[in-house]
């Protein structure tokens, strides 16, 4: 009887006026109705419409993509929840993060969260560029989003740097200030690097500090980047990650 009701509930949503003005198509079973589902909803259609068989199986792709997705999304909610008790200034930052610690409903599981959330995101990307490289689906035609990948590891990696200097401890303070030592020393872009063709104040540490040291517009800097200009370009890559495995034929399956 149980099972006879949600089914009768599950039958008035999908046949409701408002289901059908967001899902044009039903669900019965063919495969032409089920593609239309997929291509004609916003969201789904940057997955393909078919999956060969075998491909969503836990041993072949470990789902570490969609980990890191699902990660970014936790981030992303916690990372707003963080941002209204949060005040980008020397003088109040380090107070509002031991606030959230201490003095914040649940602010102290909001920014473990966060924090073990990246840890996370970081381990699961780099897992499922060794899946991707040990399946050997970086291969034609998927090249160009293979690279699209490394540009998502890069920015994973860029995002938790950027993050470390908000709490403005000694030890994020520090962190921050050899991080940005080594661009200077990069090569061409780094005004102590090989070949350089900048000064100290128009090199790569420069342009990330706002200033020749870590201090306001260094951490207001980080700030702007860590939560608004980082996600943002990860967002549209991933978008864009998504329908090139749709446009590729798919996520790449077993022989």
């Amino acid at each position: 009887m149980e099972s006879q009701g949600k089914v009768t509930i599950t039958k008035k949503i999908t046949n409701s006026q408002l289901w059908k003005s967001i899902f044009r198509h039903g669900y019965q079973g063919t495969d032409k109705n089920r593609v239309l589902t997929i291509l004609s909803n916003y969201f789904l259609h940057l997955h393909p419409p078919k999956v060969k068989a075998g491909a969503e199986k836990f041993y072949y792709t470990w789902c570490m993509g969609g980990i890191s997705f699902l990660l970014f999304i936790i981030l992303t909610v916690s990372g707003i929840y963080l941002m209204f008790y949060y005040r980008p200034s020397i003088d109040l930052a380090y107070r509002d993060m031991k606030d959230l610690e201490f003095a914040v409903t649940m602010g102290k599981f909001w920014r473990n969260m966060h924090r073990w959330g990246a840890h996370g995101m970081v381990i699961t990307v780099i897992l499922h560029m060794l899946r991707v490289f040990q399946r050997g689906a970086y291969k034609p035609f998927r090249e160009f989003n293979w690279v699209i990948g490394v540009v998502l590891l890069a920015l994973t990696l860029v995002l938790s740097f950027s993050g470390y200097l908000l709490p403005w401890d000694q030890l994020a303070y520090w962190a921050v200030t050899v991080g940005t030592n080594m661009g200077k020393a990069a090569p061409i872009i780094g005004a102590d690097g090989p070949f350089s063709i900048v000064t100290e104040s128009s090199d790569i540490r420069y342009l990330l500090l706002g200033a020749t040291s870590v201090g306001e517009n260094a951490l207001l800097r980080f700030y702007v980047l860590h939560c608004i200009a980082l996600p943002g370009v990860a967002l549209v890559l991933m978008c864009l990650h998504f329908w090139r495995v749709r446009k590729d034929g798919g996520i790449s399956g077993p022989l």
